[in-house]
């Protein structure tokens, strides 16, 4: 009687255990499933270089751009020492969207800033992003299954994920390929002004890898 007791103690132990382990695992799939085109971004919450904070909820029915970036990385430098970026910035906010240059780098690794190092960087760099949030755990890279700087996405103000993928066409490190590109992103938010769809939604990043 009392084997037979403790035999369906262990089976209740076991069930739980291994209920408490496909619940880790469905919750892990879910962390790290890619977003999906034509579906809603995944909802963000995060802190400016200012102590800001900006969640994605707060900005419905504003187009947001989001940008991953490392100011080391020489494919980041291609894009901002050529101005290619500011100038990008710029276009975006002026036709009222929100740009937000999201830096996911980890303590310690390549790109990693404090705040005050953020905005000095931004000023340096006459860049002109709506903010600049600091992810220095991941959540909100590892979210949108961000991999690399630059990594590009686009939101509708219905919260729609239309773009996401490179900033342009020329996989490379060399300035001289911005003239002639095409920029997925300029066009992205073209379509989206003029009320279309999206043309070209997904496209393959390129860059450094985000460090994690």
């Amino acid at each position: 009687m009392i084997r037979s007791i403790m035999t369906r103690s262990n089976i209740a132990q076991l069930a739980r255990a291994a209920s408490l382990t496909l619940i880790g695992l469905l919750v892990t799939a879910s962390a790290l499933a890619e977003p999906v085109i034509g579906a809603p971004a995944p909802a963000f919450k995060g802190t400016d270089s200012a102590g800001q904070s900006w969640s994605l909820d707060d900005l419905k029915g504003k187009t947001v751009v989001l940008e991953w970036t490392n100011h080391d990385c020489p494919y980041v430098r291609k894009h901002y020492e050529s101005g290619n970026m500011q100038a990008l910035q710029r276009e975006a906010t002026g036709s009222g969207a929100v740009w937000l240059s999201v830096i996911s780098s980890a303590p310690g690794k390549q790109g990693q800033v404090s705040p005050a190092e953020a905005d000095a960087l931004t000023k340096r760099r006459d860049a002109a992003p709506s903010a600049v949030l600091l992810d220095p755990d991941g959540t909100i890279g590892r979210a949108y299954g961000a991999k690399t700087t630059p990594h590009m996405y686009v939101i509708d103000g219905s919260g729609t994920l239309v773009y996401m993928g490179g900033i342009d066409d020329r996989p490379t490190t060399d300035p001289a390929d911005i003239e002639g590109s095409t920029n997925y992103v300029r066009a992205a938010l073209a379509d989206l002004s003029a009320g279309k769809p999206v043309s070209q939604s997904a496209t393959r990043p390129y860059g450094c890898s985000v460090k994690y």
